[in-house]
């Protein structure tokens, strides 16, 4: 008998599928904010 070749990913490899659900949790669930540029206008340093 032949193995199929595509298996659901928790299946073929559980802590990976498990990795990548934690992963989606956590850009569901949080805001991550980086700098565009290096340096900041004075009217935001002013603020």
């Amino acid at each position: 008998m032949v193995e199929p070749l595509i298996r659901p990913l928790a299946q073929a490899d559980p802590e990976v599928d498990q990795a990548i659900a934690q992963e989606l949790i956590r850009q569901q669930s949080t805001l991550e904010m980086i700098a565009s540029e290096n340096f900041a206008p004075a009217s935001v340093m002013e603020a």
